[in-house]
């Protein structure tokens, strides 16, 4: 091939195979805006064959996941299909379902006998293993976020893909099907000689090209006040974490000076069952005074959830804590527990307190941290990236509404159930727009806290996955954003308020990294 600076020379009327890729991936940028006919100067020398596979636990969900237990995954497989059989004449599509590595490994090995040229893999499910074993096989490899459905495992093992600077893997991670059948005409690549390398720096090209420029990143002036760096440190070694992740008890390393003590489910479960009834029916009427909405929620329910949040509540004073952490699900599914406590979590963040999903000890740390220095309420979420919206969505199904502290101006919230199982109570809360936040997770093991920011900029209605979903335009780069989440795992906390400078003096001050991850 010619350098860069040497034009290409043609011969019979064909440009050079670096010329030919470059159209290729322009054609590919413009696809999603132009019909099939107007490509035909990319038309390829090779029909090849490729093999679609949507990576799920099963066509009808029946365990709760992401997106919803009972969720009916056919419709969207069909249409998905017949668009690009459709869309790529001059491509052979088949189509399979993988529930893990096995499955997967048998689709594969029947494929030695199909001559398959390359995959489409769609991550509809979190944590199948799926994508893995097909980028194994050196194949063009082009990974699908299904949305709201596999996002988890989408950035997890993404960002592995890139740390490992896997050749033959591009990826999507959009919401509009025009990204996706870009990206799709860059097998073009592959039909007419080019390598994996080459297919898969194409997809990031048509991706970045069809990423909106960032918007305007102005915010509504926010007087954050934050303690200093020392005062932290000092409130810090004064606060407490209770963790409920199963029947043990103990006590664990602090993290960032938090002292850390595991409790029992079943402490926790007998401060639910004596939890004064009264109260609980007082608070059972401020919801209902105070929601926007309450939807399929019985009131025995809402009076569970009020109990939880009371004996959550006692149980931390008992123990001196401002903060506890719990195994939500396993204790619920287990039957240890008997309420869920995402009700109870939104009031004590409506507190000044700290209630924190799944025993997630580090990013528990990260609320504690943080609210002691600035008086705010982190939210955990379960973040997905939208190129095509220039967005993160922050994902949850507990949020204060009190964004600004327990004395700050309250939002909307509805009660809905909790999302993935369609049971229980939980929250979504309509966060404020046009704000800065600072999304955050401290790691003890590092010595690092992760840290990124953006403006919010809308709230997402999705029925699908958890029910808060704060919408927001990153701060610098969109393509770094995905690279961190293998080495830190899916959770981030957000808080709201520009907290760069006071991170940084936090961290300075205990000798820590800060790592910018957009």
């Amino acid at each position: 091939m010619k350098p860069n600076n040497q034009p290409s020379q043609k011969r019979s009327g064909q440009t050079s195979r670096r010329g030919f890729i470059t159209a290729c991936a322009a054609c590919g940028a413009c696809f999603a805006l132009q019909p099939v006919s107007l490509l035909s100067s990319c038309s390829p020398a090779k029909k090849l064959k490729i093999r679609t596979i949507y990576s799920l636990h099963s066509l009808q969900q029946k365990q709760p996941d992401w997106p919803n237990v009972g969720f009916d995954f056919v419709p969207f497989i069909e249409s998905t299909n017949s668009t690009l059989i459709k869309q790529f004449p001059r491509f052979e599509f088949l189509s399979s379902t993988a529930t893990g590595k096995e499955e997967t490994e048998k689709i594969i090995a029947a494929d030695a006998n199909e001559k398959i040229d390359g995959y489409i893999v769609f991550q509809m499910n979190c944590w199948n293993q799926v994508v893995q074993t097909v980028a194994k096989t050196g194949k063009p490899v082009l990974y699908v976020d299904f949305q709201f459905g596999g996002s988890g495992g989408f950035l997890v093992y993404t960002s592995a893909f890139l740390k490992e600077n896997t050749p033959n893997v591009g990826f999507v991670a959009s919401s509009r099907v025009q990204d996706l059948l870009a990206a799709v005409g860059c097998f073009d690549i592959i039909a007419n000689g080019g390598t994996v390398t080459e297919f898969a720096i194409a997809t990031k090209g048509t991706r970045q090209n069809l990423t909106p420029k960032p918007g305007n990143l102005a915010c509504k002036p926010d007087d954050l006040s934050a303690i200093s760096a020392q005062e932290c440190q000092k409130k810090n070694k004064e606060s407490r974490i209770l963790v409920a992740r199963d029947q043990n008890t103990g006590q664990a390393d602090p993290i960032l000076g938090i002292p850390i003590e595991y409790i029992s489910f079943a402490e926790v479960n007998k401060a639910w069952e004596t939890a004064d009834k009264d109260e609980s029916a007082a608070i059972v009427k401020k919801w209902k005074d105070t929601a926007t909405e309450i939807q399929g929620i019985s009131d025995e329910t809402l009076l569970t959830s009020a109990a939880m949040y009371l004996g959550m509540k006692s149980v931390c004073k008992k123990h001196n804590a401002n903060a506890i952490t719990m195994n939500c699900l396993g204790g619920f599914y287990g039957g240890h527990i008997h309420a869920y406590p995402c009700l109870g979590f939104h009031e004590l963040l409506n507190d000044g307190l700290v209630g924190a999903c799944e025993a997630d000890v580090r990013s528990t740390a990260t609320m504690v941290t943080f609210t002691n220095m600035t008086g705010r309420p982190g939210y955990i979420s379960d973040p997905v990236i939208d190129t095509s919206k220039r967005q993160i969505i922050y994902a949850h199904c507990v949020a204060s509404n009190k964004a600004f502290g327990p004395q700050g101006p309250v939002n909307p919230f509805t009660i809905m159930t909790h999302s993935e199982d369609r049971q229980g109570a939980s929250v979504r809360s309509i966060l404020p727009v046009d704000y800065m936040t600072t999304t955050l997770e401290v790691d003890a093991s590092k010595k690092e806290i992760l840290f990124h920011q953006a403006k919010a900029v809308a709230n997402d209605p999705d029925d699908r996955a958890c029910r808060t979903k704060i919408c927001g335009e990153p701060v610098g780069d969109i393509e770094k954003l995905f690279g961190q989440w293998s080495a830190w795992g899916w959770h981030r906390v957000t808080f709201y308020g520009d907290m760069k400078e006071p991170v940084y003096a936090f961290a300075d001050s205990v000798g820590w990294k800060v790592v910018e991850e957009a």
